[in-house]
């Protein structure tokens, strides 16, 4: 770093100055949301002296994890825990999820914290000849995790299922297994649809490739049982999608948009409606993500517009494909920012992106004003240069 300035590379190699900002945006916490109810996915924190390898079950750092969980519920932001942005299914197996979920609901308990957890089937592990299971192991897979979430306190996100996914003859076999589980479920749930682009061994969910017709699957399941979903977490990067399928909804439950591309418009919504919001890139943006959801409970649309418009950059900086890569960069910007003392992930996820694109996350976040000590940010990105050899 000289005068001030970083050498970052560009995706072709070239190095370029880069004036890091002097000062983070100002931002303050507030009072509860009113106009939107949000929820950040929130990531954990692996423990780097823990001596294991990217196959052995996850080493966590509780702490840490947890003291970012307060962060966010400092900021007036719900918690969804033990999702995709936790590396659910990429590093954290089903006994590290119980215990995330276990500790967070009762951290958001001691604080007052608003927290929902996914319930899936990850228990039922992929082996040599694929998914052996049947419909009937899927359903009490789900019902575990969904009995652990509910003795938790906290709200159940039913995740889409791997398991399920390979095993599914067609639409029959979604509707009786999410059937059954609504009808069980003590309280209303959220339905979560994830895209194959955040993983793709859920291609063909809800028993088609065709979107429209899985669509009415999906619909069909909510119509059966209206009173037992909350609404439903859609992320299928398709914000005209998304919108139609809210439409559809019935009265009473909401969408949570996870489109990680288009999440200012939809939030903001339009003359027929509008999106509530779970979204693993409010892990990065959490602060300034709260303040735009403040200006809009006063009715300020274009000033929400304002300052959450800008981050879309990032965020489609974050979730370029191979989109479910998106943790690395989020934990990354939560070293820099100073949440966590190293940049090591659970499964060795840190290696998963390269330096450029490290480079230009960090300059786009800087540019937002994200980070709450620009020149802590500036001296840890420059230590992550000088180990790829980038000489300042």
């Amino acid at each position: 770093m000289t005068n001030g300035r970083i050498q970052l590379p560009n995706a072709d190699g070239v190095l370029r100055a880069y004036t890091p900002r002097a000062e983070p945006l100002p931002l303050t916490t507030g009072a509860p949301f009113t106009s939107r109810t949000v929820y950040s996915a929130a990531h954990v924190v692996a423990d780097p002296y823990a001596d294991t390898t990217p196959d052995s079950p996850a080493a966590v750092d509780w702490d840490a994890t947890l003291a970012f969980r307060r962060h966010l519920w400092s900021h007036g932001l719900g918690v969804a825990e033990a999702m995709d942005t936790a590396q659910r299914g990429m590093g954290l197996d089903w006994a590290g999820a119980a215990e995330l979920i276990r500790r967070s609901s009762a951290e958001a308990k001691a604080v007052g914290g608003l927290i929902a957890c996914g319930v899936g089937t990850d228990q039922l592990s992929v082996t040599e000849v694929g998914y052996p299971y049947s419909l009937d192991e899927v359903r009490a897979a789900y019902e575990e995790q969904l009995a652990l979430v509910e003795e938790s306190g906290s709200r159940a996100i039913l995740m889409a299922s791997r398991a399920l996914a390979a095993i599914a003859k067609g639409p029959e076999d979604y509707l009786e297994v999410y059937g059954h589980l609504l009808r069980q479920a003590a309280e209303p749930v959220v339905l979560h649809w994830l895209g194959p682009m955040f993983d793709p061994a859920l291609e063909g969910y809800w028993g088609s490739t065709d979107l429209d017709a899985a669509t009415n699957t999906f619909l069909e399941v909510i119509a059966a049982h209206p009173d037992k979903v909350d609404g439903i977490k859609v992320s299928l990067l398709d914000a005209q999608r998304e919108i139609d399928l809210r439409r559809k909804l019935p009265d009473g439950v909401r969408c949570y948009t996870g489109d990680d591309f288009n999440y200012p418009e939809l939030i903001a919504g339009d003359d027929q409606g509008f999106s509530h919001a779970l979204l693993g890139i409010f892990d990065p943006l959490g602060p300034l993500a709260a303040e735009a959801v403040r200006v809009l409970d006063t009715g300020n649309t274009p000033g929400f517009r304002e300052l959450l418009d800008p981050t879309v950059e990032l965020s489609r900086h974050l979730f370029q494909t191979p989109t479910r890569f998106y943790k690395t960069g989020v934990v990354f910007l939560a070293w820099l920012a100073g949440h966590q003392e190293h940049f090591t992930m659970v499964g060795g996820l840190q290696s998963s992106r390269s330096l450029p694109h490290f480079a230009r996350a960090y300059e786009l976040a800087d540019g937002l004003g994200l980070f709450p000590d620009p020149a802590l940010a500036a001296a840890r990105m420059k230590n992550l240069l000088s180990l790829y050899g980038v000489n300042q």
